[in-house]
């Protein structure tokens, strides 16, 4: 998957680079805004088992 992705990214080696950086930092961006506040009220994040 990530040779895939890596072959098509267009440009030379530093565009490519850069691209692939922009592209995970908005992955991580999305994931923290979007995706664990939404899941964040079904995971039992309050259950203690240490007694």
């Amino acid at each position: 998957m990530y040779g895939w992705l890596w072959r098509a990214l267009p440009g030379p080696l530093w565009l490519r680079v850069t691209t692939a950086v922009v592209l995970a930092l908005l992955l991580v961006a999305v994931l923290f805004t979007a995706v664990f506040p939404a899941v964040a009220g079904i995971l039992p994040t309050n259950d203690g088992t240490v007694g």
